[in-house]
C-alpha cells in the first residue's frame, strides 16, 4: 500500500508498506520517535496515545492498534510534536512539570497527548478524557490538577493550524467489479459500492473498521489477516441521518459520535456508551464492528435491541434487513452470509423510556459482567409494551421475552416488577466465568428490573449521585 500523511507537520509518503504495520511500531522502529510507548499493546493503558486530525476534528487514539492505512490522508501528532518549533512547551507539558504530574515518566507522554487533544477540543471533563491513560505511581490528583491548570491557556499556534496532506488513494485503488484488473489483496475503498463488490469477490477477507478488536488479532495473536479492506475512508458508510420517524446510523459511525448524538435524546444510553472502553477506544470503535463481531458482552447490541433496531446487510448489489436480535444465532454465529457486511442500523424515534445499566468490576475501561437495557412504554399506569435485552447472560445478546410478556398489560407497580423478576430465570441460564458467577448474574439482572421501577418512581439509584 502507498500511504501519505503528516507527522508532526511534515508530509510522509510510504510505498509498499505492510498494511498491518501499526503506527506504534513504525514510529518507534522506523522513525525512532520513542516517546510513544508500548505498554499493554492492546489499547488499554494509553501509553501509546497519539493525536489524529482530519476534516472531522482532532481525536486521541491508541497507536498500538492503529494500522498505518487508517492514518492515510490524516495528520498525526506525537508527544514530540506538542511543543512549539522554538522549543516552547505545550501548556499541558508545563503544567505537568509545575504540578509534579510525573514520577517514573513511562505513562507521561500518553497523558500529555491525551491532555493536549482535550485542550485543543476545549474539553474539561478530565476524568473522562484521561480514563484511557493509566498511571500506577504518580496517582491522578496531580495530573488532574495539571489538566485543570492548562484549561485557560491558549492553544499553541502550530496545533491550531494543523494541515492535512493531499490524500492519495491506496495502491490498488477501488475494486473494479466489471471485468477490470484483478482487485488487490489489500484495499482502502472510498465508497460502499466499491467495498460491496470487492468483498463479494473476496468473502474470506477481513474488514477493518476501527481495529479496536482486529488490532489485537495482530498484536496479541500474531495472526496473518490475509486479504483485507480498510473501511475508514468510506464517508457514505458513516454518520447518523434523521429520516423522519427513525435514525439511520452508518456502520462506520464511531461510539463517540453515537454517544454525542443520543445524549439529548436518550441520556441513559449515552451514559452507558461513555463507559465503553476509553476516549481513545470510543474515538475509533464503530457500532457496525461492535455488532458484526457478535460478542455476547458487547454493550451496544442490548441497547439497540431494546430500542427496536433493524439491521441492514449488504452483499454486492443485494440488501436485506432483519430485526437486530435475529442477527445473533448462537455464540460466535451470526446470520451473515459470506461476503455480506453490516451497512447500517435504523432505530425508530421514541419517547425516552430506555434505561441502560452496565455492571462491571471497574467503572471505567471494563467489560460488562451484565449489561441490561430496559424500555417500557406506558399508557397511564399500565405497561403497554416492553422490550428488555441483556448482554453477558447468554451466548448472544438476547431479549428477555418471558419477562416482557409478564409485564405487558400489567399495572406499573412494585408488585408487578417483583413478579416479573422471577421470570428472568426462565429467560436466561447464565454461565459462571472470571467476571461473575451465574447466581450473581441472575440476581443482578433481576435487580436491574427493580431499579428501573424505582428510578421511574423518582428514587435516585446512581451510586455516583446517591448521598447519605
Amino acid at each position: 500500500m502507498d500511504i501519505t500523511f503528516r507527522l508532526n507537520g511534515e508530509v510522509v509518503s510510504l510505498t509498499g508498506i505492510s498494511p498491518t504495520t501499526t503506527l506504534l511500531d513504525w514510529l518507534r522502529e522506523t522513525k525512532h520517535l520513542t516517546g510513544t510507548k508500548e505498554g499493554c499493546n492492546e489499547g488499554d493503558c494509553g501509553a501509546c496515545s497519539v493525536m489524529i486530525s482530519d476534516q472531522s476534528g482532532h481525536r486521541a487514539l491508541n497507536g498500538c492498534i492503529l494500522f498505518l492505512p487508517q492514518i492515510n490522508g490524516k495528520s498525526v501528532t506525537t508527544v514530540e510534536g506538542l511543543s512549539a518549533p522554538d522549543g516552547t512547551l505545550h501548556p499541558v507539558q508545563q503544567t505537568m512539570i509545575d504540578h509534579h504530574g510525573s514520577q517514573c515518566g513511562f505513562c507521561t507522554p500518553g497523558f500529555a497527548v491525551s491532555m493536549a487533544t482535550a485542550h485543543l477540543n476545549g474539553k474539561t471533563d478530565h476524568d473522562t478524557q484521561l480514563a484511557g491513560n493509566l498511571c500506577r505511581c504518580t496517582g491522578y490528583a496531580p495530573i488532574i490538577r495539571a489538566a485543570q491548570a492548562a484549561e485557560t491557556q491558549p492553544v499553541p499556534h502550530h496545533l491550531k493550524t494543523l494541515q492535512l496532506p493531499n490524500g492519495q488513494e491506496s495502491s490498488g485503488g477501488p475494486a473494479q467489479p466489471d471485468g477490470g484488473r484483478q482487485p488487490p489483496q489489500h484495499i482502502q475503498p472510498t465508497t460502499t459500492d466499491d467495498l460491496a463488490h470487492w468483498y463479494a469477490a473476496h468473502p474470506d477477507a477481513t474488514l477493518i473498521a476501527g481495529a479496536t478488536d482486529v488490532g489485537l488479532w495482530v498484536t496479541k495473536q500474531f495472526r496473518d489477516l490475509g486479504a483485507s479492506a480498510f473501511l475508514n475512508r468510506i464517508d457514505d458508510l458513516r454518520g447518523i441521518t434523521d429520516a423522519g420517524d427513525h435514525w439511520r446510523i452508518g456502520a462506520m459511525t464511531t461510539i463517540a459520535d453515537l454517544e454525542t448524538h443520543f445524549a439529548p435524546h436518550h441520556p441513559s444510553l449515552a451514559t452507558m456508551l461513555r463507559r465503553y472502553g476509553s476516549a481513545q477506544v470510543r474515538n475509533a470503535a464503530t457500532i457496525g464492528g461492535n455488532i458484526a463481531n457478535g460478542s455476547p458482552i458487547g454493550d451496544g447490541s442490548p441497547a439497540l435491541i431494546a430500542m427496536g433496531a433493524t439491521l441492514h446487510l449488504r452483499h454486492a448489489d443485494s440488501r436485506r434487513s432483519l430485526p437486530l436480535e435475529d442477527f445473533f444465532i448462537d455464540y460466535g454465529k451470526q446470520d451473515r452470509a459470506p461476503g455480506e457486511f453490516v451497512e447500517a442500523i435504523t432505530i425508530p424515534k421514541q419517547p425516552d423510556t430506555l434505561r441502560c445499566y452496565k455492571l462491571s468490576k471497574r467503572f471505567d475501561q471494563d467489560i460488562s459482567a451484565v449489561c441490561g437495557c430496559i424500555n417500557l412504554m406506558r399508557d397511564g399506569d399500565t405497561i403497554i409494551s416492553a422490550r428488555i435485552a441483556f448482554g453477558g447472560m447468554a451466548g448472544t445478546p438476547k431479549r428477555a421475552t418471558a419477562t416482557e410478556h409478564s409485564l405487558q398489560n400489567q399495572p406499573f407497580t412494585e408488585a408487578t416488577f417483583r413478579s416479573a423478576m422471577t421470570m428472568i430465570a426462565e429467560d436466561f441460564q447464565p454461565l459462571s466465568d472470571m467476571r461473575a458467577s451465574a447466581a450473581y448474574r441472575l440476581q443482578t439482572a433481576q435487580n436491574m428490573l427493580l431499579r428501573y421501577f424505582h428510578e421511574a418512581d423518582g428514587v435516585e439509584t446512581d451510586l455516583q449521585r446517591v448521598t447519605s
